[in-house]
């Protein structure tokens, strides 16, 4: 029970445009290391920057840390049914 009020809350922490904490990450929809797309339990979010990694990444208490170069942070809505990660792929393969 305890782990879902966790999960519930987002939290973000961004030091020096170098080091980025969320909380309340559902799920890493993609990442490579110019754009991240995560599900938080405020919407989606995009990431976009250069040379990004995640560093930290505890699924069951919705955390993650990531290093680099962080350019710009968007929320959008997920609609239902639309998957990021198909645009990902097609972009990864296409």
């Amino acid at each position: 029970m305890e782990q879902k009020q966790e999960m519930g809350v987002h939290k973000l922490s961004l030091t020096g445009r170098k080091m980025l904490s969320l909380t309340g990450v559902k799920e890493v929809i993609s990442f490579d290391a110019k754009e991240v797309v995560l599900e938080t339990v405020q919407g989606v979010l995009l990431l976009r920057g250069d040379e990004m990694n995640v560093t930290r990444l505890l699924v069951e208490k919705g955390e993650v840390d990531l290093e680099g170069r962080i350019d710009s942070l968007v929320y959008t809505e997920r609609s239902k049914g639309a998957r990021h990660s198909e645009s990902f792929a097609k972009r990864l393969f296409g």
